[in-house]
């Protein structure tokens, strides 16, 4: 089970951490996802870091590359996505996800198997 917070208000150049806590699972063993979807649009990938074997690889979609950083805290159980420099294209609704599959698909969003319920974030212009 994974839940999803932090999403808020925040005016353009702010910045707000989601976190994604998950519970029986260890966390290292997972590919974890951020996902989000803006009203009318579909789903699209934003961030993603691999599991430990595959040596805390992250990816970013080119739209957040230098802004968003994705992190893992084991211990905690938890997966951070730190945003910064928020535009109001940003604002969405976003989402949590975990998978296991082949590192080379962390970007599609079929390939993840369980979600959270989603955090809203709004960035006013």
């Amino acid at each position: 089970q994974l839940q999803a917070c932090g999403g808020g208000l925040v005016q353009t150049g702010g910045f707000l951490r989601l976190s994604c806590a998950t519970s029986g699972r260890t966390l290292s063993n997972f590919h974890m996802g951020w996902f989000r979807q803006a009203p009318g649009k579909e789903r699209e990938f934003v961030a993603a870091i691999s599991r430990r074997s595959y040596g805390d690889s992250t990816r970013y979609a080119d739209s957040v590359k230098g802004r968003f950083s994705i992190s893992r805290d084991n211990a905690k159980k938890t997966v951070y996505l730190q945003m910064d420099s928020l535009k109001p294209e940003d604002t969405a609704v976003y989402y949590c996800a975990v998978t296991q599959i082949l590192w080379a698909y962390a970007e599609e969003a079929q390939r993840y198997t369980t979600w959270g319920q989603g955090t809203l974030v709004t960035v006013s212009s």
